[in-house]
């Protein structure tokens, strides 16, 4: 019975060493790949010409204010590539009024009851297209497009993907908690869409700034309204395609959390999708089993994989245990939990130009702190539509610029 609990406790204690030095390694790969140059070859997107002109529906979900939606069309209206039409889910507003609204490429869509949830919102602009789109973009009112983003998409899916992850970046950092936020971004878009796509493997995507194709998303059934959109369509997908895509050279511009009430009220709702929509994890990793793909495989393994600070505090916990149980494990630990913080500022600084963000690092015991009152908070987000609040008001031509 002993070596039975006692070989579940190791099980456990190498597979959270698995997720936590999973950065280190993938940084290590990193630097075989930019030291030797031909391995692991990027994938070009942008030499050959484009065979086909994709027509996209660029979705946007607004819930209860609309003062952000006018930058974000003006950013999709000043594309290079011009086969697209603009659709504004204004959900709970009490009017519809853009500026845009006598524009031939965009349609206001006024609910007649509040929709109170993003899938229901994309629903309700898909039944609503006016033309039978190839390709639809998923974009909250927060964002802004580079003018280069559709033109940038239509060469990936000529080139055959069928759904793509574009580059969140971020579009304010006037505060530590949004330079923090942004980091974490950083962290996430090397680990989890840039090395991967490198690899050949499927890339994680965010809840906006995902390009798929209509007749794909289709295919996806939601049961649950809300949170956890994108650990729903991506576990769906993942199955139905080679390679979920990522583009990071398609630029998408997102409004970081200011604040700490927002960092809690933005972790609170990660974390509870991240439990309630655990199983799906479960269901990718054991049909890449099945199918002996290890796309799937590993992708699975990564939506297993716990929140960072969750890792942090439990390898701290196996650290301490050690004491007591084995010495060497202890020591493990202890080098793991200096390599991770580690991994992590080198990340940062090789995906990020802005000082002010490799700097804020030091401030992530903060972060860390409001994280966990996040988690104390989870049971909010089962019984309530938790929305961050934005207000930054800037176009895209100003950003550029800055």
């Amino acid at each position: 019975m002993w070596s039975i609990l006692f070989g579940c406790f190791a099980a456990i204690q190498l597979l959270l060493a698995a997720y936590l030095l999973q950065p280190t390694f993938l940084l290590l790969i990193y630097g075989i790949k930019k030291f030797f140059g031909f391995l692991f070859a990027k994938k070009k997107t942008d030499i050959e010409a484009p065979g086909k002109n994709y027509s996209f529906a660029v979705i946007i979900t607004a819930h209860k204010n609309l003062q952000l939606v006018p930058p974000l069309v003006d950013s999709v209206l000043r594309q290079t590539y011009r086969h697209f039409k603009v659709y504004v889910v204004a959900d709970g507003c009490d009017h519809a009024n853009i500026g845009y609204n006598d524009d031939p490429q965009v349609k206001v869509l006024l609910p007649e009851v509040p929709l109170n949830a993003k899938i229901r919102s994309i629903d309700y602009a898909i039944n609503h297209f006016d033309a039978a789109h190839d390709v639809m973009i998923i974009l909250d009112a927060d964002n802004l497009l580079h003018p280069d983003y559709l033109e940038v998409l239509n060469r990936y899916f000529n080139k055959g993907y069928r759904a793509v992850q574009t580059n969140m970046l971020a579009k304010n950092n006037d505060s530590v908690y949004a330079q923090l936020d942004a980091a974490g971004n950083y962290f996430s878009n090397f680990i989890d869409r840039r090395m991967r796509m490198e690899m050949g493997l499927s890339a994680n995507i965010w809840g906006l700034g995902i390009a798929i194709e209509t007749a794909l998303y289709k295919q996806v059934i939601y049961r649950n309204f809300l949170g956890g959109f994108d650990k729903k369509i991506q576990a769906d997908i993942v199955k139905l395609i080679p390679q979920l895509a990522y583009a990071e050279d398609a630029k998408v511009y997102d409004e970081k959390i200011d604040s700490g009430d927002a960092l809690e009220t933005q972790r609170t709702r990660w974390i509870n999708a991240y439990f309630k929509y655990f199983k799906y994890g479960w269901d990718v990793f054991l049909t890449g089993l099945r199918r002996g793909s290890f796309n799937l495989v590993f992708f699975g393994f990564n939506l297993l994989r716990p929140p960072l600070f969750l890792q942090v505090v439990a390898a701290a916990f196996f650290a301490f245990v050690n004491y007591w149980i084995s010495p060497v494990w202890m020591l493990g630990w202890i080098a793991a939990m200096l390599l991770f913080p580690l991994s992590f500022f080198i990340i940062v600084a090789v995906m990020s130009t802005d000082r002010k963000t490799v700097g804020a690092l030091f401030y992530l015991p903060v972060f860390f702190i409001r994280q966990v009152k996040a988690f104390l908070h989870i049971g909010r987000a089962n019984k309530a539509f938790l929305q961050t609040q934005n207000n930054k008001v800037i176009y895209i031509q100003d950003l550029l610029n800055q």
